[in-house]
């Protein structure tokens, strides 16, 4: 088993209170959250940005290993995930995760890339742990 860390730490009331968020790795260090950057964009992080980084870059890793068993590599991989955050029944949900992917992979027909991508969009360990949400994507394969 893999673990990993990260911590949060906050003062104050909802609007006027500030946050801060690390991770083990040091990749975020007291990086500023707040009110402000979640729903009024002000510069600075917020957890639905991180969710989203972490999806991107999940789905990424596995669409990777996913193309092995097609004996393809990739060029390139990239991706963008959107998260949308909804108000709902009295509070808020992420309520939807939209993956836009672009990859150039060489020698791969465009069947075997849209089977590749959606096994990765269903099997990641980030999309699995967003079971809730609807999770859509749109991949395009380029030359």
């Amino acid at each position: 088993m893999i673990t990993k860390t990260a911590t949060a730490h906050w003062t104050g009331g909802l609007k006027g209170g500030t946050g801060q968020i690390s991770t083990e790795s040091g990749a975020l260090s007291t990086q500023p959250y707040g009110f402000n950057t979640r729903f009024e964009e002000k510069a600075g992080t917020n957890p639905e940005e991180l969710i989203g980084a972490a999806h991107a870059g999940c789905f990424s890793m596995a669409l990777s290993m996913i193309l092995g068993d097609f004996d393809a590599v990739a060029d390139d991989i990239d991706t963008k995930a959107t998260v949308s955050l909804e108000e709902k029944d009295g509070g808020f949900a992420i309520t939807k995760i939209h993956l836009d992917l672009t990859a150039k992979i060489p020698g791969l027909s465009e069947g075997d890339f849209q089977k590749a991508a959606t096994t990765a969009k269903e099997n990641c360990p980030v999309s699995k742990v967003l079971a809730g949400a609807q999770i859509t994507m749109d991949a395009k394969l380029t030359n």
